[in-house]
């Protein structure tokens, strides 16, 4: 049967069946139902304790703002606000000895007419540098707070021309007042002409920090040739009882005391006077009297040379 034929055929067929004619089998296909795909079901657990929050998260401290301008000058009459003293950086602090409290005999029959005459003097505890302060430690001062010394205020060879590859050399071309500021600044002070003489020489009474025999390869002075300063501490067969070194030669130190005459002294000297102060312990071209721990020597605060520096106390 062709294709054409069996159309027929099927309508007519199903016309019957339409029409209720029994014995008629309606030969129509009947879909076949798609095979069920298993079903996996979406289980969610339920959480018998909730999950906590995440953390607040903190926030970082805002920098601090650097001014990009000065602060304004303070006015006339108004109050200002106590200053900041800088604090000095590390590794500027020389080592210092402890000399506890004592009574030494101050001055020298043996010496010159200020030096007059020897007599008891109480010394209170005190500490003192072990050392002269070195071009190294007044260069972090000045670097710290761009100081000015004396000499470069009025235009003369300043302290740095001597320094070049003499770090650990005493600092020199520095007056008094350049002296005390770096003392301040390191939170300490210049010594007492009583403390500087009494570290000196200790309660024996040495008329040189090593004992009373003058020993010229114990400091530098004028006979040791070198003509300029030597390291701080080059020479320790000259250090004092209380273990200070350099007390005789290389620089001579400023103190905190103004030249007064001892008791019982009427000798007239160019020592006194008005604004200065005491000098100490001789410097690199200075002979063997002015090496003696009980020689003075004084100048005006301003004074600044090449064999002049300082050590501090507290």
């Amino acid at each position: 049967m062709n294709r054409i034929a069996l159309l027929f055929a099927c309508v007519a067929l199903g016309f019957l069946a339409a029409c209720g004619v029994e014995g008629v089998t309606d030969i129509t296909p009947t879909a076949q139902p798609k095979p069920t795909e298993p079903f996996t079901p979406i289980v969610i657990q339920a959480t018998s304790t909730p999950l906590p929050a995440p953390p607040t998260p903190t926030p970082r401290p805002k920098p601090t703002e650097v001014p990009t301008n000065p602060p304004e000058p303070t006015q006339a009459g108004a109050t200002e606000a106590p200053a900041t003293a800088t604090p000095p950086p590390a590794g500027v602090d020389s080592p210092m000895v402890q000399v506890d409290a004592g009574t030494f005999q101050m001055g020298s029959n043996d010496g010159g007419p200020d030096s007059k005459p020897p007599h008891a003097v109480d010394v209170a505890a005190f500490m003192i540098d072990q050392f002269e302060v070195t071009n190294a430690d007044f260069k972090k001062f000045v670097d710290a707070t761009g100081y000015k010394t004396d000499p470069e205020k009025s235009g003369d060879k300043t302290w740095d021309k001597f320094a070049q590859g003499k770090d650990n050399h005493p600092v020199v071309k520095v007056s008094w007042n350049d002296a005390n500021a770096f003392c301040e600044w390191a939170g300490k002070r210049l010594p007492t002409e009583a403390e500087w003489e009494y570290a000196a020489r200790g309660t024996k009474d040495f008329a040189f920090p090593y004992g009373n025999a003058f020993n010229p390869k114990n400091q530098n002075g004028k006979e040791s040739g070198i003509r300029g300063t030597t390291a701080v501490g080059s020479y320790p067969d000259g250090a004092s009882p209380f273990q200070v070194f350099d007390m005789a030669g290389n620089v001579w130190e400023w103190t905190a005391s103004k030249p007064e005459k001892y008791p019982g002294n009427t000798a007239n000297s160019k020592l006194y006077g008005e604004g200065l102060y005491i000098l100490r312990g001789g410097g690199w071209f200075d002979v063997q009297e002015q090496l003696t721990t009980y020689f003075r020597n004084s100048a005006v605060p301003t004074t600044a040379n090449d064999d002049l520096g300082f050590r501090c106390a507290k």
